[in-house]
C-alpha cells in the first residue's frame, strides 16, 4: 500500500475507534435510562472494540494488523447494527447479521493476533 493509502487507513481506524467509543458511551446511557438489552449489549461491544481500532491505527504500519482491525470493524457494524435495529426499528439489519458480525469479529481478532506475531523487530520496539 502506498504511503498515502497507509495514512488514510490509519485515520479511518482512529476515527472509527473514536466514533465507536462515543457511540458506546451514548448507547450505554440510553440503555440505562430507556432500557433495551440489545442496546446495552451493542454499547458494550462498541466500547470494547473502540480501543482496538484506535490502538491499531496508532501503531506503525503493519498490513496484517490493519486488515484484522478492518475485519473487526466490519463485524462490529453488522453485530451492533443488527442489535440496534432490533431495539429501535423492530427489525433486523439483514438475516444472520449478528452471527455474521460475531464471526467477523472473532476472525478479525485472530488476524490481529497473527499480525502481532508477524511484527518486525522495529514494530515490537515501540518507544
Amino acid at each position: 500500500m502506498t504511503e498515502g493509502g497507509s495514512m488514510v487507513l490509519q485515520r479511518v481506524l482512529i476515527f472509527s475507534g473514536g466514533l465507536a467509543g462515543a457511540a458506546g458511551v451514548g448507547l450505554s446511557a440510553a440503555a440505562a435510562h430507556a432500557g433495551g438489552a440489545n442496546t446495552g449489549t451493542a454499547a458494550s461491544f462498541l466500547l470494547a472494540h473502540a480501543a482496538l481500532l484506535v490502538a491499531v491505527g496508532l501503531l506503525p504500519w503493519n498490513a496484517v494488523l490493519r486488515i484484522g482491525a478492518l475485519i473487526v470493524l466490519a463485524g462490529l457494524v453488522f453485530f451492533a447494527g443488527n442489535l440496534l435495529m432490533r431495539d429501535f426499528a423492530g427489525t433486523r439489519l439483514f438475516p444472520m447479521a449478528a452471527p455474521s458480525g460475531g464471526m467477523l469479529m472473532i476472525a478479525g481478532w485472530l488476524v490481529v493476533g497473527v499480525g502481532g506475531l508477524m511484527a518486525t523487530r522495529a514494530e515490537r520496539n515501540l518507544p
